[in-house]
């Protein structure tokens, strides 16, 4: 009688303890699942850093920030001395995904027809047609863009802005995902524009690329010149490693990477502080904030997280901010330029501890 009873006792079932232990594992499950996902973005990351690296030697930071921009859906000012290697970068960018590529070397005479399209009759149909300009890529590379004047160079800000062209007042939309590479010389080039302000600001980062050491530059001139008699952009090597909808895909899970709310502070207050540094006479606007963050983003998930450290502000400040600010005429006739006195300012702003 009594074991009969102590069967038919129900055992107490403590309904908080199992309902943690669901959240638990479905916490648990969450997070492998994020973790699988992340290491399938990141091998997809490597593979386009790899065929990169396999022609543009000894630049592989701006590597990384070309490609930062590009999850980032920005676009690139780059800018050096002539024979650097920044024509073969983007060439070498638009190889490894299966996109359409196009090129428009800037020149004085070109005008913005040339690059955006144009209607024109056609006398078959008795009828306007609009024929389309090379802007409509994926990955366009405006070489040169300050050797052209302003009027040419901001037939771009249309498209930069909203992935879109208008052409005798009809809009016409980019394919996605769509990048502009722009390089440009240095301003104290012969025959040379400087870009309106307007148009710099479009550019999420401003790349400066560098003579390299001695070894790269050994390695380099090897590669280029073994087995042919002439210079030439040999990308053959470079292998296309993904697709459009996969570096969509890409872009679209860098626009998810966390941001702590303390690093959004942190990234105000730096593009903030440009606007009353005394070395800064013009400091960056909003965009500027925006721009941090979102190449931010990119920079986490290409060092292999789905979070934004403060680290990440700070590595990109220059590219991002560099061209958004104009020194005070001070620090010009002093000789100072616009990383060193940025430099001097990220010193003082004080990075959050997270």
């Amino acid at each position: 009688m009594d074991e009969d009873k102590v069967n038919d006792e129900q055992v107490p079932v403590n309904l908080e303890e199992v309902a943690q232990e669901v959240e638990t594992t479905e916490e648990i499950e969450s997070n492998i699942e994020v973790a699988s996902s992340l290491n399938m973005e990141m091998n997809q990351i490597m593979r386009i850093r790899d065929q990169i690296r396999k022609v543009v030697i000894g630049q592989d930071k701006i590597v990384d920030q070309v490609l930062a921009a590009f999850l980032a859906a920005g676009h690139v000012l780059i800018e050096g001395v002539p024979g650097l290697g920044k024509t073969l970068l983007v060439k070498a960018i638009a190889q490894t995904f299966s996109g359409d590529f196009a090129r428009v070397q800037f020149t004085p005479d070109l005008m913005p027809a040339d690059v955006m399209g144009h209607a024109m009759f056609n006398m078959k149909n008795q009828e306007f047609v609009i024929r389309k300009g090379p802007v409509f890529c994926n990955l366009l590379l405006a070489d040169e863009i300050n050797r052209a004047p302003a009027k040419t160079q901001s037939a771009l800000l249309e498209v930069m802005q909203e992935s879109q062209v208008t052409i005798e007042g009809e809009s016409h939309a980019v394919k996605p995902p769509f990048m502009v590479l722009a390089t440009q010389n240095p301003l104290e080039q012969e025959g040379t524009y400087p870009l309106p302000e307007a148009q710099l600001d479009r550019f999420i980062i401003k790349v400066s690329v560098e003579y390299p050491e001695e070894k790269d530059e050994f390695d380099l001139v090897k590669l280029v010149t073994k087995g042919q008699s002439r210079e030439k952009l040999d990308v053959s090597l470079v292998e296309n490693v993904i697709s459009n909808d996969e570096a969509e895909a890409l872009r679209k899970k860098t626009a998810e990477v966390t941001v702590d709310e303390q690093v959004v502070e942190y990234a105000v207050s730096i593009v903030r502080q440009t606007r009353n540094w005394s070395g800064i006479s013009v400091g960056a606007g909003t965009r500027g904030a925006l721009a941090l963050i979102r190449i931010a983003r990119a920079m986490a998930l290409i060092a292999g997280r789905d979070f934004v450290v403060p680290a990440d502000i700070k590595e990109m400040a220059l590219p991002v901010l560099r061209h958004r600010i104009t020194l005070s005429a001070e620090m010009e006739i002093e000789g100072f330029s616009h990383d060193q006195v940025l430099e001097d300012m990220l010193d003082k702003v004080e990075a959050p501890r997270l």
